[in-house]
């Protein structure tokens, strides 16, 4: 990368930022704006019994396609690699909109094309995401990437809030399928935006793609997230179908392994993983995604039921989360751009997150919204401080060449790791509301809650609400209780972190002894 390349892309940062922040909101929005539509839809289409298809094709889609889109956007250069992503994106965006339509053979199959048109838009997702904080890292310094990446993590807070209130609006006053249509027009300005604008240098790389390790990668994978979408649900734990879904994954990545030490150009370098803080950094955004995205998972839920929200004022009750989160994201990312050091945050945030989900397990039937929105703020503090800084500090890990697949791990993890929450979590609330009158009176066999009808529970007299809103409150609090383990190993691990200086710069600079001197801190022992 030649010094003036890199001063040429500078100053359309802004312009540049528009249209990433745009492409983020997109992958982020679309993953949370289809649950307030998914009541309508399986009233068109049907397939109750199929329904959370829809959200976990897209969740699969994106969590397998990550790592590969880093190693492209490594090999043939992130732009056009990105911009490929978007198209495809927009691809499956609009397919989702038609499914079922007339045009594509009605709506007999629409559930069944609906679900496979999201693994499309979901391995379009796949590449936004990661592409976003990689192009970042091609154009912006590490010293000066805090604040650009505090930006995102505020956006990416955003689109967790606006989602159900953007889909409930959506589908209330139009109709599902725009839920899908309208990243068409935003996608758009994306692209026209970043083809204007978007200079990156440009690297000269032997073009040899890791075929057999993506395809392992894949497999295993997806055996993963239909282990933790399926067991304990469709199936049992100790079912024929969980226990050889367990042997393929494994088989899949010991392969794996193997073969990406002997690949020319692995898909996720090995050799990452023996650098301390990579590994490290690694870990925490597993448990940063498992206690984050699995426990929140739990939040509209509690304001439906105990609370009595509708479906769109649970969106509004997110906004405290939001704001914790937005405002100590952006306070971060400009604090390490002026001081250049990072180590602190990753502690206190891991903290603070685990002292937010303490608070959340004293949830309870009588908590006041008052109370539980100053339990969100705690929480959504603690993951400000961790969302920006996790992926800064494995960027900073690598070398240039392998931020892409840097950024594809670091995403890859955090997704794997709410995966795992979600499946978890949602075990331990099934098996802690059996025993109560919630678990009696809504009884959804392998899924709880699944048959639960908020407007019967309203019904309810009320004495027997007051017992199963009780029932309900307890399931709920015990999965933050739960979270609480897991979050309190967050800044225990980012205790043993290592601070090296960020760069200035995307080149190599100061004299050779400084040089090496950075090498050296950057080398797998880490010291």
């Amino acid at each position: 990368m030649a010094p003036q390349q890199q001063v040429t892309a500078r100053p359309n940062i802004r312009l540049v930022l528009s249209g990433l922040m745009i492409a983020m909101m997109l992958a982020m929005l679309d993953n949370m704006i289809v649950s307030t539509a998914l009541p309508r839809i399986v009233g068109e289409f049907g397939g109750l019994n199929h329904f959370t298809w829809v959200v976990t094709a897209y969740v699969l889609g994106t969590t397998v396609s990550t790592p590969i889109w880093g190693k492209l956007g490594d090999l043939y250069g992130r732009k056009n690699v990105f911009l490929t992503a978007v198209v495809l994106f927009l691809f499956g965006s609009a397919l989702c909109g038609m499914a079922g339509s007339s045009a594509l053979g009605g709506p007999d199959d629409g559930m069944v094309q609906l679900i496979t048109f999201r693994a499309v838009q979901g391995l379009g997702a796949g590449g936004l995401m990661v592409g976003v904080m990689a192009i970042i890292g091609d154009l912006v310094p590490p010293r000066e990437r805090g604040r650009y990446q505090g930006m995102i993590a505020g956006i990416m807070a955003i689109a967790m809030v606006a989602g159900p209130l953007v889909g409930g609006f959506i589908t209330d006053h139009l109709s599902w399928r725009w839920a899908f249509y309208v990243n068409l027009p935003l996608g758009g300005v994306a692209l026209v935006l970043l083809i204007a604008t978007l200079r990156l240098p440009r690297y000269r790389t032997e073009h040899r793609i890791d075929w057999l390790g993506a395809a392992l990668l894949s497999v295993g994978i997806t055996a993963i997230v239909l282990i933790t979408t399926w067991g304990g649900n469709e199936y049992a734990w100790r079912s024929p179908q969980i226990l050889g879904l367990a042997g393929l994954a494994l088989a899949a990545l010991v392969a794996f392994g193997f073969v990406e030490r002997r690949a020319p150009e692995p898909i996720l370098p090995l050799g990452l993983f023996a650098n301390r803080n990579f590994a490290l950094i690694s870990t925490i955004g597993f448990l940063l995604g498992f206690a984050m995205f699995g426990a929140m998972n739990f939040l509209p839920l509690y304001q439906q039921t105990v609370q009595g929200a509708s479906a769109t004022d649970s969106g509004l009750l997110l906004l405290p989360l939001m704001f914790g989160m937005l405002v100590v994201s952006l306070l971060v990312g400009r604090a390490i751009t002026r001081t250049g050091r990072y180590r602190i945050y990753p502690i206190v945030g891991g903290a603070v997150m685990a002292v937010g989900l303490a608070l959340l397990s004293l949830l309870e039937v009588h908590t006041s919204k008052v109370q539980s929105s100053f339990y969100m703020i705690v929480l959504g503090a603690g993951m400000g401080f961790l969302m920006q800084t996790t992926m800064l500090i494995a960027q900073n890990s690598v070398e240039q060449k392998d931020l892409g697949a840097a950024s594809g791990a670091a995403t890859f993890f955090r997704s794997i790791g709410g995966s795992f929450g979600i499946s978890l979590f949602g075990a331990i609330f099934a098996n802690r509301l059996a025993g109560t009158a919630a678990g009696g009176a809504f009884s959804g066999g392998g899924e709880a809650g699944a048959a639960m009808n908020i407007e019967q529970l309203r019904d309810l007299p009320a004495q027997a609400r007051e017992a199963v809103l009780g029932g309900l409150a307890d399931a709920i609090s015990h999965v933050f209780g739960w979270a609480v383990l897991f979050a309190v190993l967050v800044p225990v691990l980012a205790w043993f972190v290592r601070e090296i200086p960020l760069r200035t710069s995307n080149e190599p600079t100061g004299t050779p002894e400084e040089q090496a001197e950075t090498a050296l801190a950057r080398s797998p022992s880490g010291m």
